[in-house]
């Protein structure tokens, strides 16, 4: 069995982290959303919060069912391969500065494990403008991100930032 880990904050999962999901269950047997739960890092939604969310937005996938695991972590994500039997860190890329640090990570991996490979899936054009710290960004300022989110995100983040004159958020 193909296992892979695709790691991240999550912090709000987007549609390019789903694009990538989906994506990547074309090619490995199953794959585990690997929530980073570092407590280093302030993170707008904690860890359960992304959990949830992301759980919720593959849900409305029926083809992903089964297929596609979430978890959280903590530590190197190598070693989260591990434990989890995966042989791939898949990584998503929007554009060539994307590239550099995840090219660094990807080495610095495979010197941690060198039975683990990075695969790297492009995302999407109508997907490649988007990024967590954008939406988290927009929706602090009152901005509309449900055409960069799945529907769970953009209702986690209207509940931390709800939008004037939005009586959805506050119900």
């Amino acid at each position: 069995m193909r296992i892979a880990v695709y790691p991240g904050s999550f912090d709000p999962i987007t549609d390019g982290h789903l694009d990538v999901v989906r994506r990547a269950s074309r090619v490995f047997d199953r794959v585990v959303v690997a929530v980073l739960g570092n407590p280093r890092k302030a993170p707008l939604l904690d860890a359960d919060t992304r959990i949830a969310v992301i759980r919720a937005a593959l849900a409305s996938e029926p083809d992903l069912d089964g297929r596609i695991d979430v978890d959280a972590f903590d530590g190197l994500t190598v070693d989260f391969c591990h434990r989890t039997g995966a042989a791939f860190l898949v990584r998503g890329l929007r554009a060539i500065g994307d590239f550099e640090a995840e090219l660094q990570l990807a080495h610095n991996n495979a010197v941690l494990a060198p039975d683990v490979d990075t695969v790297f899936f492009m995302t999407s054009l109508e997907h490649s403008y988007i990024s967590s710290s954008l939406v988290k960004e927009i929706a602090q300022f009152g901005g509309d991100v449900r055409g960069m989110v799945p529907a769970a995100a953009a209702a986690a983040l209207d509940e931390r930032f709800p939008r004037p004159g939005d009586t959805a958020a506050r119900s």
